[in-house]
């Protein structure tokens, strides 16, 4: 089991950033791909960026692509994402998630989830 717990949402002004954390307890941190995903109210939740268990491979969805970087640190167990030149379309409750083969989209365990609100 993995636990995974977010940290750093909130409200910004369009054009702002933020920073995102996620703290993983339970077994064997590297053995998973980590990853970010977002649920905008009355829409699906979809993906947003994922890194490779060495850190070495990363993806973005091409909504946020220079805009938002995925980062990982092995040795305390975290995975942050930096939020960067804000749009009110990326309002949404974001998600950590974890899994063996991440970087396919297979989720195998989920955080609580933190709401991020840009303001135009």
């Amino acid at each position: 089991q993995v636990q995974l717990v977010e940290s750093g949402g909130g409200l910004v002004q369009a054009g702002g950033s933020l920073r995102l954390s996620c703290a993983a307890s339970g077994r064997s941190f590297s053995l998973y791909a980590m990853g970010w995903f977002r649920q905008a109210p009355g829409k699906e939740r979809e993906f947003v960026a994922v890194i490779s268990q060495s850190g070495g491979s990363t993806d973005y969805a091409d909504s946020v692509k220079g805009r938002f970087t995925i980062s990982r640190d092995n040795a305390k167990n975290t995975v942050d994402l930096q939020m960067n030149s804000l749009k009110s379309e990326d309002t949404a409750v974001y998600y950590c998630a974890a899994g063996r083969r991440l970087i396919s989209r297979e989720v195998e365990y989920w955080g609580q989830g933190t709401q991020v609100t840009v303001s135009s």
